[in-house]
């Protein structure tokens, strides 16, 4: 499991104090980029001339409202791993340390020339694979 935490700004709320439903989706995207960042690559991925990872799904769940000036802390897991695509599952705690969201988004490594699918660099798979959550535990 990967771990990293953001910090929740004003102007991602509504006038209640409460954060936008849609910012869920870019707190998760900030602790996907650490995610990978932690995978020290040899190459930038985000970056590279061959390929590019697309999400093809993404969903979240809210238990309970995320407030302004909340450190949130984001946990990662690779629920899922194949060859062209991937899953990863986050469970976002508040200050308090109580689940308040959950989401899931799914990646697919395609062609950056053809946006067709390939399958991923090993390097990237391999690191994957090390954090591939044991759903037997």
């Amino acid at each position: 499991m990967f771990s990293t935490k953001i910090k929740t700004r004003f102007f991602d709320a509504d006038p209640a104090g409460i954060i936008f439903y849609g910012n869920i989706f870019k707190y998760i995207h900030s602790a996907y980029e650490d995610f990978i960042a932690g995978l020290r690559l040899k190459r930038n991925y985000f970056l590279d001339k061959d390929f590019v990872l697309p999400i093809l799904h993404a969903e979240a769940d809210y238990h309970l409202p995320i407030k302004y000036g909340e450190t949130l802390t984001i946990n990662i897991e690779v629920t899922k791993l194949k060859r062209s695509s991937f899953e990863l599952s986050y469970k976002i705690f508040n200050n308090k340390k109580v689940e308040v969201a959950t989401a899931k988004t799914v990646h697919v490594c395609v062609s950056k020339n053809t946006f067709k699918k390939i399958e991923m660099p090993d390097e990237l798979f391999n690191k994957l694979n090390s954090h591939l959550q044991n759903l037997n535990d």
